[in-house]
C-alpha cells in the first residue's frame, strides 16, 4: 500500500503490479548481494578463531591490568607530536581547501566546464584515500618522521574541507552578493563583503571539526613510521607489553577526549 496526502489527510493508495513487483526485485537483489558477501566472507574467515576470540580478549585484558603508569613519562613527547601533526595537517589542508573549494562551487568558480571537474576530482581523490595509506607511500617517498605524518593528514583533510566549504559557498544568499554588486563592487570585493562574511562561521566550524577528527587519525599513523603515539603503540604491542598498551590506550583516550572539549568550546563560540 501507498500513502498520499491531500488536504492534510492521508489517502492509502494500492501501488500497481509493476511497481509492486520492481520493489520486491529491489528487495531480492539487496538480499542476493548480501547472502554472496556473507559467504564470501565466512569463506575467508577462519572461524576456530572467532569462537576463540572471547577468551583470547579477557586474557589480554587480564595482562593489561595494573597498568604501568611510570612509562607515561616516556610517551610524552610524542602525544606532543600527535597534536602537532593534527595541527599543522589541518592548517595545510584549510590553505588547500579554501581555493579548491571556491573552484568546486557552482557560482564561484571560474569554469564549469573545466576547472570544477578537477576541483572536484581532488576532493573526491582525497576522500578516497585514508590517511594511513597517505602516510605508507609519504613515508617511502621523503622517509619516517613527523613530516610524513604532517603531509599524510593534510592531504587526506582537503577533501573534507573541500566539499563541506563549496556546499557552503553553494548555499549562501545571492541577495547579498547583488546588493554588494549593486554598490560598484570588483571581484575581490565581492568575495571579501559579500561571500565570506556567509561562509565564515561554517568555515571557523568546519576547521575546528576537522583538527578534532585528526587528533584521532594521527594516534595510529606512528604504525607505519609517520611519528606520533603510534610508534609507542606499535612497539608494545610487537613486544606483547600489554601494561604498557594499557596507559598508551587511556593517554590517547584522554587526548581525544581532551580535544573534543576544546574543539566543542571553541565552535560555540565562534558559531
Amino acid at each position: 500500500m501507498a500513502v498520499s496526502t491531500k488536504n492534510g489527510l492521508k489517502i492509502w493508495q494500492r501501488r500497481d503490479r509493476n511497481k509492486q513487483l520492481s520493489i520486491w526485485f529491489g528487495y531480492f537483489i539487496a538480499v542476493t548481494i548480501f547472502m554472496v558477501c556473507w559467504k564470501y566472507m565466512s569463506d575467508k574467515t577462519i572461524w576456530m578463531f572467532v569462537l576463540d576470540a572471547p577468551r583470547q580478549g579477557v586474557d589480554i585484558l587480564s595482562r593489561m591490568v595494573p597498568p604501568k603508569w611510570e612509562y607515561a613519562d616516556v610517551i610524552w613527547g610524542t602525544v606532543w607530536d600527535t597534536i602537532n601533526i593534527a595541527t599543522l595537517g589541518t592548517i595545510m589542508a584549510i590553505i588547500l581547501a579554501v581555493p579548491t573549494a571556491f573552484c568546486a562551487a557552482r557560482n564561484t568558480t571560474p569554469s564549469a566546464r573545466f576547472v570544477r571537474p578537477i576541483a572536484l576530482f581532488i576532493i573526491v581523490s582525497s576522500r578516497s584515500i585514508n590517511s594511513l595509506i597517505w602516510a605508507l607511500i609519504l613515508v617511502a617517498i621523503v622517509g619516517p618522521g613527523m613530516f610524513a605524518g604532517v603531509i599524510a593528514i593534510g592531504l587526506r583533510s582537503i577533501g573534507f574541507c573541500a566539499k563541506l566549504l563549496y556546499e557552503a559557498i553553494e548555499e549562501i544568499d545571492q541577495n547579498q552578493v547583488e546588493a554588494v554588486i549593486a554598490t560598484g563592487a570588483k571581484g575581490p570585493q565581492i568575495l571579501a563583503y559579500g561571500i565570506v562574511p556567509q561562509i565564515l562561521p561554517a568555515f571557523a566550524g568546519i576547521s575546528v571539526f576537522r583538527w578534532d577528527i585528526n587528533i584521532r587519525e594521527s594516534t595510529v599513523l606512528g604504525y607505519v613510521g609517520a611519528g606520533g603515539i603510534g610508534i609507542h603503540l606499535s612497539g608494545s604491542i610487537d613486544n606483547l607489553a600489554w601494561t604498557q598498551v594499557s596507559v598508551i590506550l587511556t593517554v590517547i583516550i584522554a587526548t581525544v577526549v581532551l580535544s573534543e572539549w576544546v574543539s566543542a568550546k571553541v565552535r560555540h563560540a565562534i558559531i
